[in-house]
């Protein structure tokens, strides 16, 4: 039975900070900061890639309600193109961080580096599976970012977007290679570059 993590470790006005969509060929960078309540307990919370969706689901809505602060921010396939995809993923980082309606004194970032933030900040390797606020972030980012791959599937059919979420699978390189780049393409990334270039 997997509880989640421990709550009691969660510390007052520390932000947890993370990521999603550094990999896929399409749709925006989704970054999340969010500020827990430790006198409101949220169970089960755990890194999102570890929960089933219908559990992440689940959270998404608790965290949003229970959390002090939380922020959902993006950087768009053009700021990804333009600036690289590590620039555009700190970038969003920096926005998720600015739109918490307070101010954290921590923010912990799931990585190995920071982006510039007016706070203190850490990076915290493989945090989204040791700290909670992290966690927490990474269900934020994952949830918003899937529902709008779903939206973007409707808009763009085809790819099968819904499916691998813009992650450069065989049926998503296939369809690329048939169909050809859409706008929510990213054009500084290897497959579709190369599309473009022949």
């Amino acid at each position: 039975m997997q509880l989640g993590m421990d709550f009691s470790q969660v510390e007052e006005m520390v932000a947890g900070v993370d990521e999603v969509g550094r990999g896929p060929l399409c749709g925006a960078v989704v970054t999340a900061a969010v500020i827990l309540d430790p006198a409101r307990p949220i169970l089960g919370l755990n890194d999102s890639k570890k929960l089933t969706e219908a559990k992440r689901e689940k959270l998404f809505d608790e965290i949003k309600e229970k959390a002090l602060a939380w922020c959902i921010a993006r950087a768009e396939v053009e700021e990804i193109d333009q600036l690289n995809i590590l620039q555009a993923t700190m970038l969003a980082m920096q926005r998720a961080v600015e739109g918490l309606s307070v101010t954290p004194k921590l923010a912990l970032i799931d990585g190995n580096r920071c982006p510039k933030l007016a706070v203190p900040s850490a990076a915290v390797v493989k945090g989204d599976s040791q700290v909670p606020a992290i966690a927490a972030a990474s269900i934020l980012a994952k949830v918003s970012r899937d529902r709008e791959m779903q939206l973007l599937d409707q808009q763009y059919p085809g790819y099968g977007i819904a499916g691998h979420k813009g992650y450069p699978t065989p049926v998503h390189l296939e369809a690329l290679r048939r169909l050809g780049p859409t706008p929510i393409h990213r054009r500084s990334f290897g497959p579709v570059r190369e599309l473009l270039q022949d």
